[in-house]
């Protein structure tokens, strides 16, 4: 048994968009209450888990908060689970002290009690207090439903659903493939990456491509007084083209990654400092349009589900001064010189590609 999860855009009504924001505010409200439970404990030198604090929260919420008799109590409590989870980490010294949620903080909510209340049909889900609502897609993986998220972005709702399934009959492969083989990747900025076998994968730079759009939609926003109904709708605008340059950058990066699976039986990539790589100001914001490191744990983690072994070269190897051919390295090549000229064995390729094939695992 693995888990599998899969986020699908829902559609649904008016009545039902309100209710699952009525839910994710309750989230928040529930949240908010557990951290100042837990930081009054401090301050009174006691220790409060996240049972002491639901046994607090479960004693008054329906005199603080009447509103939330309509509403189901899982949004709550998960809530408050997962200020324990965070003080958990916290302790651990994983991430900071937990801070309080705001309304622009991101919406979401837990909808499910561990126990099986969440139920799938075909493109439906039946969420409680909500009832059956239209996914925009059919879940792809078959098994036992153990965590239900419902989150809102850029005023479109999603649900993330994980599930405990048996993945031993999954066949990830098409009936009809290319010859596999060894392949080395190569990622680059003008090209997202270029293969040892010649295939080239573009790099759709969205950032660029919609930097001017962005700037002026972050000037209107500017304008508007903090709070108005202007500044509601220039934020929404502006929060539209943040989304619509993710999801042109995520797409690429699926495509790409699924089609170079399909043919690997071995993958060879190289090791990136990226936070040293965005040092570098003449080169961070076409880095960070690029995103190569999304793209990467990507291709990792779809090797991984089929077992085709990922090498990772070395982090200083120098895979694009070195010559493809005879080995010899260039240490005089510049990020201006796109092709490579071998002053020994005379070869002259493009220099991705010859990254690429001193890539490739043997």
């Amino acid at each position: 048994m693995q888990r599998r999860s899969q986020q699908i855009e829902l559609n649904p009504s008016n009545k039902q968009s309100t209710l699952m924001s009525k839910h994710a505010g309750y989230a928040r409200v529930a949240y908010n209450f557990a951290v100042s439970s837990f930081k009054a404990g401090l301050d009174n030198d006691e220790w409060r888990t996240y049972v002491d604090i639901k046994r607090e929260f479960n004693a008054v919420k329906y005199d603080k908060f009447q509103w939330c008799s309509e509403l189901s109590q899982n949004a709550s409590k998960n809530a408050i689970h997962n200020l324990g989870d965070a003080v958990t980490r916290w302790k651990k010294g994983q991430n900071s002290f937990p801070v309080y949620k705001k309304r622009s903080d991101r919406i979401s909510y837990q909808a499910d009690n561990g126990t099986g209340t969440v139920e799938v049909h075909k493109n439906r889900i039946n969420l409680p207090k909500i009832g059956w609502v239209r996914m925009r897609e059919a879940l792809r993986y078959k098994g036992t439903i153990s965590k239900v998220v419902v989150s809102k972005r850029n005023n479109r709702w999603f649900v993330s659903i994980l599930i405990d399934c048996d993945i031993s009959n999954f066949n990830y492969q098409p009936a009809v493939l290319d010859d596999k083989e060894p392949m080395g990747i190569d990622v680059g900025i003008n090209t997202l990456a270029t293969c040892s076998n010649g295939d080239t994968y573009a790099n759709p730079r969205p950032l660029k491509r919609f930097e001017r759009k962005l700037a002026r939609a972050n000037r209107a926003l500017s304008r508007k007084i903090k709070g108005s109904q202007n500044w509601h709708k220039a934020k929404a605008i502006l929060s539209g083209v943040h989304y619509r340059i993710a999801c042109i950058r995520e797409d690429a990066h699926h495509q790409a990654s699924i089609r170079i699976i399909r043919k690997a039986s071995a993958i060879g990539i190289e090791t990136l400092n990226i936070s040293g790589l965005l040092k570098n100001r003449k080169l961070a914001k076409a880095l960070s349009d690029s995103a190569f490191s999304g793209f990467l744990t990507l291709l990792k983690y779809k090797a991984d589900r089929r077992g085709i072994p990922i090498t990772e070269a070395d982090q200083f190897f120098a895979s694009s001064k070195t010559c493809s051919s005879c080995g010899h390295k260039k240490a005089d090549l510049t990020l201006s010189d796109r092709r490579y000229h071998c002053s020994e064995c005379g070869l002259d390729i493009d220099r991705d590609l010859n990254a690429a094939i001193n890539l490739c695992p043997v």
